[in-house]
């Protein structure tokens, strides 16, 4: 996650569940989001360390990945208060992370949703999940009415994921961000709190 968020350790969880499904069993990764710790920087590297990760995400988000990088995010990540950025914490490892970014100022109704995952695990339905919970913990935590996300126009994963989540696409902007030399469409998707438990 770049702008990469309960018990003190275990704030919100996601734990498998068996579902049957074109009469095949389907069993869920297990996951919590959790806070972020210093014994997560190896973890936080190995994983964050990926340009297939980097190459979605703003340039804050750097590759390579170094552990000066890692050292830098955990020191910002656990000062806040409340906590709003947690690790994707699967068997006890730090494999990706996701976190809500309340806005200041005349934007302080709205709170910026980011997240990434570790290549290993995608595809396994923990980030539709975890955005699903980080969104109920940013409108149960702050004065917000809007979460907003602004995935890439080349970002198709993560479009799907924010749909499946019931966030709805509020505008797009044409060749308005470089990266890699590249511009790319910004798209912003947002669920608001109206519609949050719909």
């Amino acid at each position: 996650m770049e702008s990469p968020s309960g018990a003190s350790h275990g704030i919100v969880s996601g734990y498998g569940k068996t579902t049957l499904k074109d009469k095949k069993i389907k069993m869920k990764t297990e996951f919590k989001l959790r806070h972020w710790t210093n014994d997560d920087l190896n973890s936080l590297v190995s994983y964050a360390n990926n340009w297939n990760i980097a190459k979605n995400l703003t340039d804050r988000f750097p590759f390579p990945y170094s552990e000066n990088d890692g050292q830098t995010f955990i020191e910002s990540a656990i000062k806040d208060d409340p906590i709003r950025i947690f690790a994707i914490d699967i068997k006890g490892q730090a494999v990706g992370g996701i976190g809500i970014y309340p806005q200041q100022d005349i934007y302080k109704k709205n709170g910026e949703l980011g997240y990434w995952l570790g290549e290993p695990f995608w595809g396994q339905g923990i980030i539709s999940r975890a955005i699903k919970q980080t969104v109920n913990f940013a409108f149960e935590t702050y004065d917000i009415d809007r979460v907003f996300a602004r995935p890439f126009g080349t970002n198709i994963p993560s479009q799907r994921v924010l749909e499946k989540n019931n966030f709805i696409l509020e505008g797009k902007f044409e060749k308005v961000l470089i990266k890699d030399g590249v511009l790319l469409d910004e798209l912003v998707y947002a669920i608001r709190r109206d519609n949050w438990r719909k």
